[in-house]
């Protein structure tokens, strides 16, 4: 008996040969709420992986949501935007801390605003 499933899974690559043995980044870590964005395109011919992260970082995406659409493990993300980070292809921007936040009675005040208009 053949496991026929198998033949249709493809290759299986574990996550650490994507991020070639590594845990961690270099660099400052971010957080899965941190903002990517792709500031310059690549010079020279980029590992599939990093290609699939830069398609999915052309508009300012989340880690968190980078992960869900790109299929790779969160930890791998975190290892291979750190190289992207350090090539100068993407910024990464951490999120917007609470306290900046406007309050809601604020926003309740300029949708008020709007309706009225």
């Amino acid at each position: 008996m053949t496991d026929h499933w198998l033949d249709d899974a493809g290759p299986i690559v574990r996550p650490y040969t994507l991020t070639r043995g590594r845990t961690r980044g270099s660099g400052a870590s971010f957080d899965l709420l941190a903002t990517v964005v792709v500031v310059r395109s690549p010079q020279e011919d980029l590992p599939p992986e990093h290609v699939l992260i830069m398609d999915a970082c052309r508009s300012p995406t989340s880690v968190a949501e980078m992960a869900s659409a790109t299929g790779l493990p969160v930890g791998v993300i975190r290892v291979l935007l750190g190289d992207l980070r350090d090539s100068g292809l993407v910024a990464i921007r951490p999120p917007t801390p609470i306290a900046a936040l406007p309050r809601e009675n604020v926003l309740r005040e300029v949708l008020a605003g709007l309706k009225g208009l």
